[in-house]
Protein backbone atom coordinates (compact mmCIF):
# COMPACT_ATOMS: atom_id res chain seq x y z
CA UNK A 1 0.00 0.00 0.00
CA UNK A 2 1.28 3.33 -0.72
CA UNK A 3 0.32 7.01 0.20
CA UNK A 4 -0.71 9.01 -2.58
CA UNK A 5 -2.43 12.71 -1.89
CA UNK A 6 -1.81 14.48 1.58
CA UNK A 7 -5.37 14.74 3.56
CA UNK A 8 -4.29 15.80 6.94
CA UNK A 9 -1.44 17.29 8.49
CA UNK A 10 -1.43 17.74 12.49
CA UNK A 11 1.07 18.42 15.42
CA UNK A 12 2.75 15.24 15.28
CA UNK A 13 1.24 12.90 12.04
CA UNK A 14 0.54 13.47 8.68
CA UNK A 15 -2.71 11.63 7.16
CA UNK A 16 -2.25 10.06 3.45
CA UNK A 17 -4.25 8.48 1.19
CA UNK A 18 -4.03 5.42 -0.84
CA UNK A 19 -5.42 3.75 -3.95
CA UNK A 20 -7.82 1.87 -1.26
CA UNK A 21 -10.16 5.04 -1.11
CA UNK A 22 -11.47 3.37 2.29
CA UNK A 23 -7.94 3.16 4.02
CA UNK A 24 -5.27 5.62 4.62
CA UNK A 25 -1.51 5.61 5.80
CA UNK A 26 -0.66 7.48 9.39
CA UNK A 27 3.26 9.07 9.29
CA UNK A 28 4.44 9.37 12.58
CA UNK A 29 6.12 12.30 13.18
CA UNK A 30 9.18 13.55 15.32
CA UNK A 31 7.58 17.20 15.56
CA UNK A 32 6.89 17.79 19.64
CA UNK A 33 3.86 20.52 20.80
CA UNK A 34 2.85 21.40 24.19
CA UNK A 35 0.52 24.08 25.79
CA UNK A 36 -1.81 23.72 22.23
CA UNK A 37 0.75 24.01 19.83
CA UNK A 38 2.60 27.28 21.90
CA UNK A 39 6.28 25.38 23.15
CA UNK A 40 7.46 23.63 19.78
CA UNK A 41 10.15 21.26 19.37
CA UNK A 42 11.76 17.95 18.22
CA UNK A 43 11.69 14.49 20.20
CA UNK A 44 14.25 12.44 18.08
CA UNK A 45 12.96 9.42 16.72
CA UNK A 46 9.78 9.94 18.77
CA UNK A 47 7.73 8.70 15.15
CA UNK A 48 9.43 5.97 15.64
CA UNK A 49 8.91 5.03 19.31
CA UNK A 50 5.03 6.12 19.29
CA UNK A 51 4.16 4.16 15.78
CA UNK A 52 5.97 1.09 17.56
CA UNK A 53 3.51 1.69 20.80
CA UNK A 54 0.86 2.39 19.01
CA UNK A 55 0.51 -0.53 17.19
CA UNK A 56 1.37 -2.43 19.94
CA UNK A 57 -1.72 -1.24 22.20
CA UNK A 58 -4.01 -1.28 19.56
CA UNK A 59 -3.35 -4.78 18.82
CA UNK A 60 -4.10 -5.49 22.52
CA UNK A 61 -7.26 -3.81 22.08
CA UNK A 62 -8.45 -5.38 19.66
CA UNK A 63 -7.41 -8.93 21.08
CA UNK A 64 -9.64 -7.50 23.98
CA UNK A 65 -12.53 -6.94 21.83
CA UNK A 66 -12.17 -2.87 21.54
CA UNK A 67 -12.01 -2.55 17.49
CA UNK A 68 -9.81 0.28 16.36
CA UNK A 69 -8.68 1.78 13.10
CA UNK A 70 -5.67 -0.29 12.63
CA UNK A 71 -5.14 -2.61 9.73
CA UNK A 72 -1.56 -3.18 10.20
CA UNK A 73 2.44 -1.64 10.61
CA UNK A 74 3.33 -0.76 7.35
CA UNK A 75 6.79 0.33 8.54
CA UNK A 76 9.05 2.31 11.42
CA UNK A 77 6.89 5.91 11.28
CA UNK A 78 3.52 4.07 9.42
CA UNK A 79 0.56 2.45 9.90
CA UNK A 80 -2.32 1.40 7.89
CA UNK A 81 -5.51 2.59 9.03
CA UNK A 82 -8.89 2.72 8.04
CA UNK A 83 -10.48 5.95 7.01
CA UNK A 84 -12.76 7.57 9.77
CA UNK A 85 -14.64 10.36 10.31
CA UNK A 86 -13.32 11.86 13.41
CA UNK A 87 -15.70 12.83 15.94
CA UNK A 88 -14.80 16.33 17.84
CA UNK A 89 -14.85 15.15 20.98
CA UNK A 90 -11.24 14.01 22.56
CA UNK A 91 -12.23 11.83 25.60
CA UNK A 92 -9.66 11.77 28.52
CA UNK A 93 -9.38 9.22 31.30
CA UNK A 94 -7.47 9.96 34.25
CA UNK A 95 -6.90 7.78 37.27
CA UNK A 96 -4.60 9.97 39.23
CA UNK A 97 -4.18 13.41 39.88
CA UNK A 98 -2.20 15.68 37.66
CA UNK A 99 -2.18 18.08 35.06
CA UNK A 100 -4.85 20.26 34.61
CA UNK A 101 -7.14 18.37 37.00
CA UNK A 102 -4.48 19.23 39.90
CA UNK A 103 -4.66 23.08 38.13
CA UNK A 104 -8.50 23.31 37.54
CA UNK A 105 -9.50 21.50 40.83
CA UNK A 106 -7.15 21.47 43.66
CA UNK A 107 -6.20 17.86 43.71
CA UNK A 108 -2.87 17.18 45.31
CA UNK A 109 -0.54 15.64 42.31
CA UNK A 110 -0.39 11.91 42.55
CA UNK A 111 -3.97 11.51 44.28
CA UNK A 112 -5.35 8.10 42.99
CA UNK A 113 -8.32 8.83 42.45
CA UNK A 114 -11.13 6.10 44.13
CA UNK A 115 -12.62 5.81 40.23
CA UNK A 116 -11.19 6.83 37.05
CA UNK A 117 -12.92 10.78 35.69
CA UNK A 118 -13.95 10.62 31.78
CA UNK A 119 -13.86 14.01 30.54
CA UNK A 120 -15.09 15.45 26.72
CA UNK A 121 -12.91 18.15 24.84
CA UNK A 122 -14.21 19.82 22.12
CA UNK A 123 -11.64 18.94 19.51
CA UNK A 124 -10.90 22.90 18.39
CA UNK A 125 -7.42 24.32 18.55
CA UNK A 126 -8.21 27.57 17.55
CA UNK A 127 -10.80 27.29 21.26
CA UNK A 128 -7.51 25.60 22.72
CA UNK A 129 -9.43 22.13 22.90
CA UNK A 130 -12.17 23.97 25.77
CA UNK A 131 -13.68 21.25 28.70
CA UNK A 132 -17.24 20.32 27.85
CA UNK A 133 -20.07 18.50 28.71
CA UNK A 134 -22.80 16.02 26.57
CA UNK A 135 -25.17 19.19 26.44
CA UNK A 136 -22.08 21.43 24.78
CA UNK A 137 -21.42 18.99 22.17
CA UNK A 138 -24.74 18.19 21.10
CA UNK A 139 -25.59 22.12 20.96
CA UNK A 140 -22.32 22.50 18.56
CA UNK A 141 -23.48 19.27 16.41
CA UNK A 142 -20.39 17.19 17.15
CA UNK A 143 -21.78 14.15 18.44
CA UNK A 144 -25.45 12.72 19.50
CA UNK A 145 -26.00 11.75 23.02
CA UNK A 146 -25.79 7.82 21.87
CA UNK A 147 -22.59 8.53 20.51
CA UNK A 148 -21.30 10.19 23.35
CA UNK A 149 -22.66 7.32 25.23
CA UNK A 150 -20.08 4.97 23.23
CA UNK A 151 -17.20 7.05 23.59
CA UNK A 152 -17.73 7.18 27.92
CA UNK A 153 -18.19 3.35 27.90
CA UNK A 154 -15.43 2.41 25.37
CA UNK A 155 -12.93 4.50 26.70
CA UNK A 156 -13.76 3.38 30.22
CA UNK A 157 -13.25 -0.41 28.61
CA UNK A 158 -9.86 1.29 26.88
CA UNK A 159 -8.70 1.82 30.17
CA UNK A 160 -9.52 -1.37 31.94
CA UNK A 161 -7.04 -3.18 29.63
CA UNK A 162 -4.28 -0.52 29.53
CA UNK A 163 -3.81 0.02 33.25
CA UNK A 164 -3.45 -3.83 33.36
CA UNK A 165 -1.19 -4.02 30.94
CA UNK A 166 1.04 -1.01 32.03
CA UNK A 167 0.83 -2.24 35.74
CA UNK A 168 2.36 -5.50 34.46
CA UNK A 169 5.43 -3.47 32.94
CA UNK A 170 5.62 -1.25 36.20
CA UNK A 171 4.01 1.36 34.63
CA UNK A 172 1.29 3.70 35.97
CA UNK A 173 -1.19 4.95 33.75
CA UNK A 174 -1.84 8.33 35.44
CA UNK A 175 -4.25 9.93 32.30
CA UNK A 176 -4.47 8.99 28.65
CA UNK A 177 -6.49 10.98 25.59
CA UNK A 178 -8.46 8.64 23.32
CA UNK A 179 -9.95 9.77 19.79
CA UNK A 180 -12.63 8.57 18.22
CA UNK A 181 -14.06 8.41 14.33
CA UNK A 182 -17.45 6.29 12.63
CA UNK A 183 -16.85 4.14 10.21
CA UNK A 184 -19.39 2.02 8.60
CA UNK A 185 -22.05 2.46 10.62
CA UNK A 186 -19.86 1.75 13.98
CA UNK A 187 -17.74 4.02 15.88
CA UNK A 188 -13.96 2.96 16.00
CA UNK A 189 -10.88 4.21 18.26
CA UNK A 190 -8.86 6.18 16.29
CA UNK A 191 -5.39 8.24 16.19
CA UNK A 192 -2.57 6.83 18.50
CA UNK A 193 -1.86 6.09 22.73
CA UNK A 194 1.62 7.06 23.13
CA UNK A 195 3.76 8.61 25.38
CA UNK A 196 2.65 11.87 23.52
CA UNK A 197 -1.28 10.98 24.36
CA UNK A 198 -0.47 9.01 27.82
CA UNK A 199 0.96 10.20 31.40
CA UNK A 200 2.93 7.12 32.65
CA UNK A 201 5.17 6.97 35.84
CA UNK A 202 7.18 4.57 36.98
CA UNK A 203 5.62 2.49 39.63
CA UNK A 204 7.79 2.34 42.11
CA UNK A 205 9.60 5.84 41.59
CA UNK A 206 6.81 7.91 40.04
CA UNK A 207 9.40 9.10 37.83
CA UNK A 208 7.12 10.88 34.93
CA UNK A 209 7.84 9.12 31.35
CA UNK A 210 5.96 11.10 29.10
CA UNK A 211 5.04 14.17 27.30
CA UNK A 212 5.65 16.21 30.46
CA UNK A 213 9.09 15.70 30.59
CA UNK A 214 8.88 17.69 27.38
CA UNK A 215 6.63 19.92 28.59
CA UNK A 216 8.39 21.26 31.80
CA UNK A 217 11.88 21.02 30.46
CA UNK A 218 12.71 18.50 33.10
CA UNK A 219 15.38 16.51 30.40
CA UNK A 220 15.62 12.94 29.46
CA UNK A 221 12.81 13.33 27.19
CA UNK A 222 14.40 10.60 24.15
CA UNK A 223 15.60 8.51 26.86
CA UNK A 224 11.88 8.58 28.64
CA UNK A 225 9.54 7.24 25.45
CA UNK A 226 12.95 5.30 24.48
CA UNK A 227 11.92 3.38 28.18
CA UNK A 228 8.31 3.28 27.41
CA UNK A 229 8.82 1.31 24.45
CA UNK A 230 11.09 -1.02 25.65
CA UNK A 231 8.65 -1.98 28.27
CA UNK A 232 5.88 -1.86 26.01
CA UNK A 233 7.43 -4.55 23.49
CA UNK A 234 8.96 -6.18 26.68
CA UNK A 235 7.49 -9.78 25.93
CA UNK A 236 7.33 -9.36 22.08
Amino acid sequence: MKKTTLLHEGKAKKVFLTEDSDLVIQEFKDDATAFNNKKKGTIADKGVVNNAISCKLFSLLEENGIRTHLVEKLSDRDMLCKRLDIIKVEVVVRNVAAGSLVKRYGFSEGTVLDQPIVEFYLKNDDLDDPLMNESHAVALGVATLEELEVLRSRAVAVNTVLKEFFAGRKLMLVDFKLEFGRYDHGILLGDEISPDTCRLWDLETKEKLDKDRFRFDLGGVEDAYSEVQRRVLSLD
